[in-house]
């Protein structure tokens, strides 16, 4: 069997279980552990043209993995050099099935999958969660630059069973080299990468390294960011301007039967906010996080575990939120805190041969522990609170021949949150006497279970169906929240007796990676009972609950349940067209919608509108150009107090080089520059699903520069 390509690589975070080869058949000093990891018998390779030099992946081709039960977004490495993202939410913005928080665009913009963001979207960096606290208010930055990672997975599904229910609407996972996997074969290499974006005087660099000899590997790698208020159609957006900082080295010990590794990182920033009395206050905020991560893998020479893998991660997290008074003095208003460790452990058996087929399988371990603690005027949004849980997961894969493959998955887990809660009146106005508070631990057990068919069809297609039942424990901020969050300008009112959150999920995708025609389809329909969300009740306060009713500064929210059906679809698609040089002139189309109603018909709030998009592009001898258009309809289905969403368009257009070199006279092997526009009509762009779409317009005309070399 081949080895897989990169993209082959790509899918290992998702296809469960996998399936490793022999030992035998590598060395373990020049090629990557991972990727001898492959998830079905079938080849994934996306495209025919030949892959640009270093990138292991054809330069420009739609990436699509076929060996996944539930679909995959999978973004490399050179589309993150090309768009330049500080954030994740920026980068994922205008993919199918995908959106984004846009909050501080290019400083705080969190994931949104499916219409679904926060506590349903786990942010995860090579295995093991983020640990921040970006899940508590859309203000809070995610501490991941993209710059330094070599490719982003969108998870979906039922492979989000491996990571937790807290992961119910799915995974974004940020994967590098940061604990090292490989030694490479000359002994040392890297990149460097640097940029400029017009729309905000945007500068970047980041830098990788990774080295080895013996059975030793090393990995260093850094960047840095910093932007101005970026420009709009409408001016300049007040109060925008952010910066960035941050790096890791790590070290890894590789064997013949696997590695062990472990990896320190550090990250730093500061961002301003924008919009309505952030902007006006020049409110910013400055998130740190130290971060201590190990990995590990081991084969036995025998018996029935084939592989042994784990990781493990802690972090400590502070950010301080910093405004100017009346008098123009600054001062820290709030102070987020989250200690956090993570560990999990999976044991992948043996294949079985059985008369139905090839049985492959992997059991897994998971264990969380997290401190939220805030000082300030953000304690009186919540008191410290502890999170603790504990899982266990198992993925079981027959492979029944002529192409057909079933799968079969379960989560049980056991989940404890404790806070302090407060009673407050049923009307929620305030009335002679203050709501009382008092300490609560919750309780909760999550099962999740699912089934899926992979089959493979003429002309290299591949369908698969699946069938998910998910439940989801309400974390601390929906369960104990009591008071004004002034990001967001609302009054948040928490439910202590908030029950789980159940979600039943059927989806058929048909896809295909080969070929001159790539193409990505899914459709899904979910229905959730318990649905957990902010419901606006009208009533306005102040930063105290005894102004409710009387004040008119934040909008009162309450986290309620109630059930609810989202379904949709995401679609993408590429036809290489005529040939040219090495490569081709084609096409490429995207479509996406999602739809989420309550049972009497009323629409979720702050939900993504329907967007549709293609143009045409070229890719041939090292050369990448593209001309598109991203068409978002008006988003007219809005909650109750929600305001209509203008519809936009976005034209972009890209052109970049890459080119191998000697590296005795340049110091590098291979050098790639480009040009991109975006929003090149200068149209106003608001998002929907974000909390200030009225407030906030997205970045204007761009025009961005890269030069990226590697050695």
């Amino acid at each position: 069997m081949p080895y897989p390509t990169r993209l082959g690589m790509l899918a290992l975070s998702t296809a469960l279980p996998p399936v490793l080869l022999a030992p035998a058949a590598v060395k373990a000093q020049d090629i990557r552990l991972d990727e001898i990891t492959v998830s079905s018998p079938s080849p994934i390779q996306p495209a025919r043209p030949a892959a640009a030099p270093g990138s292991g992946t054809a330069y420009g081709v739609l990436p699509v993995v076929t060996s996944t039960f539930s679909p995959v977004t999978v973004i490399d490495r050179g589309e993150i050099v090309r768009e330049q993202p500080r954030q994740l939410g920026d980068l994922l913005f205008d993919k199918p099935g995908l959106s984004a928080s846009t909050f501080a665009p290019g400083a705080a913009s969190r994931p949104i999958i499916r219409g679904l963001d926060n506590a349903r979207v786990r942010i995860q960096e090579n295995g093991v969660g983020v640990q921040d606290v970006s899940d508590l208010s859309e203000d809070h930055a995610v501490p991941i630059n993209p710059l330094v990672y070599d490719r982003v997975e969108v998870i979906r599904g039922p492979a989000a069973l491996r990571y937790g229910s807290q992961a119910i609407g799915g995974v974004v996972s940020a994967e590098n080299n940061r604990i090292p996997t490989f030694i490479p074969v000359s002994g040392y290499g890297g990149q460097v990468t640097t940029g400029y974006s017009s729309v905000d005087n945007g500068r970047f660099g980041a830098a990788s390294v990774d080295a080895g000899a013996g059975n030793v590997a090393f990995h260093a790698d850094g960047f840095r960011t910093a932007a101005d208020s970026y420009n709009t159609p409408l001016g300049i957006q007040a109060n925008s301007a952010n910066e960035s900082q941050g790096g890791a080295v790590g070290m890894s010990i590789i064997g013949d039967r696997g590695f062990v590794g472990l990896a320190f990182s550090h990250y730093d920033a500061l961002y301003q906010v924008p919009g309505g009395e952030s902007a006006e206050r020049r409110v910013r905020l400055d998130p740190t996080q130290d971060r201590l991560q190990a990995r590990g893998e081991f084969r036995p020479l025998e018996g029935p575990v084939e592989v042994v893998r784990f990781w493990l991660g802690g972090s400590t997290y502070r950010h301080n939120e910093i405004g100017n008074d009346e008098q123009g003095l600054a001062s820290i208003g709030s102070t987020f805190r989250n200690r956090q460790v993570e560990g999990r452990v999976e044991l992948q058996h043996v294949p079985v041969f059985t008369t139905l087929g090839t049985l492959t399988g992997a059991l897994g371990f998971q264990a969380d522990a997290r401190a939220l603690s805030a000082t300030g005027e953000g304690e009186g949004l919540i008191a410290p609170s502890n999170t603790q849980s504990r899982a266990v997961y198992l993925f079981e894969e027959l492979a029944v021949g002529n192409g057909l493959r079933l799968q079969a998955a379960g989560r049980l887990e056991s989940a404890r949150v404790a806070g302090t809660a407060t009673q407050f009146p049923g009307d929620f106005l305030p009335g002679a006497e203050d709501p009382l508070e008092y300490s609560r631990r919750r309780e909760f057990t999550p099962k999740s279970v699912s089934v899926g068919a992979l089959q493979d069809l003429p002309y290299d297609f591949v369908a698969s169906l699946n069938g998910q039942y998910v439940e989801r424990a309400p974390f601390a901020l929906e369960l104990f929240s009591r008071g004004p969050h002034e990001a967001t300008a609302t009054f948040e009112i928490g439910d202590p007796n908030l029950k789980l959150e159940r979600a039943r999920t059927v989806e058929a995708s048909l896809r295909r990676a080969v070929g001159p025609f790539r193409f990505d389809a899914t459709g899904y329909y979910t229905r959730y009972t318990g649905f957990i969300y902010k419901r606006e009740t009208g009533i306005f306060c102040g930063d105290t609950f005894s102004t409710c009713g009387s004040e008119d500064e934040l909008r009162q929210i309450v986290y309620t349940q109630r059930n609810a059906t989202f379904y949709g679809a995401e679609i993408a698609a590429q036809l290489d067209l005529i040939p040219i040089g090495n490569g081709f002139i084609g096409l490429d189309a995207q479509y996406d919608f999602v739809r989420a109603q309550f049972d009497d018909g009323s629409y979720v709030p702050r939900i993504p509108p329907h967007r549709v998009g293609g143009g045409l592009f070229l890719r041939a001898d090292g050369w990448f150009a593209r001309v598109n258009v991203l068409h978002a309809f008006a988003q007219t289905e809005t909650a109750p107090l929600e305001t209509i969403t203008p519809g936009w368009t976005d034209l972009r257009a890209e052109i970049s080089y890459t080119k191998l070199v000697d590296p005795a006279v340049y110091g590098a092997s291979e050098i790639t520059f480009g040009l991109q526009g975006r929003n090149l009509l200068d149209d106003e762009i608001r998002n929907s699903a974000s909390f200030k779409k009225d407030e906030i317009l997205l970045p204007g005309r761009n025009v961005r520069l890269f030069l990226t070399a590697r050695f």
